[in-house]
């Protein structure tokens, strides 16, 4: 390809519907902002991304929480269901010159998703975090332990339902 040539995405197991979304490995596709998303539940999480793997993303750049207790009415494509937590997923082909996300949908009551760790092993801290702030478990992580918060903390910082707190500060006098 020269270097004027804008890449374009490599042909994959990806099929516009004619009544919906485009998919890509039976998973809808949206594109907000002009970044194509893939939205999957759980249950075809770890499939979606094994077949992303093999796609060849190979990287995983990214893996976040979000927790949309206030703002339940967000954007995602017919056949998903939404639900309170989303794990965000952000994979790069640094072959093909391609950035994708996937968002998968958590349920509250049982907030478990599989590591995404055997695929791309620096996906570890990133998982790490999104336990500690909004515990989601991953299972097969290798130390599903706190990263940012101590051992003994009660809770996870950010959710929408986690107490705020504040620290009173003491101010000096202003010079006069």
């Amino acid at each position: 390809m020269n270097e004027d040539q804008t890449p374009q995405p490599a042909p994959g197991p990806s099929a516009p519907s004619h009544d919906g979304p485009s998919l890509l490995h039976g998973c809808p596709v949206s594109e907000p902002l002009g970044q194509r998303t893939v939205h999957t539940d759980r249950s075809r999480y770890l499939a979606l991304m094994e077949a992303l793997y093999r796609d060849g993303f190979e990287s995983c750049i990214g893996v976040s929480g979000v927790d949309y207790l206030t703002h339940p009415g967000r954007d995602i494509p017919e056949g998903v269901t939404a639900e309170r937590f989303e794990v965000v997923v952000e994979l790069l082909s640094f072959s093909r010159r391609e950035r994708l996300r996937v968002r998968c949908q958590v349920p509250v009551d049982d907030p478990v998703v599989p590591s995404l760790f055997d695929l791309w092993p620096g996906s570890e801290a990133h998982e790490r975090e999104t336990f500690d702030m909004f515990g989601i478990r991953f299972t097969d992580h290798p130390d599903l332990t706190r990263i940012l918060m101590p051992e003994d903390w009660e809770g996870h910082p950010l959710r929408k339902d986690y107490a705020t707190g504040h620290v009173p500060v003491q101010f000096k006098e202003a010079p006069k």
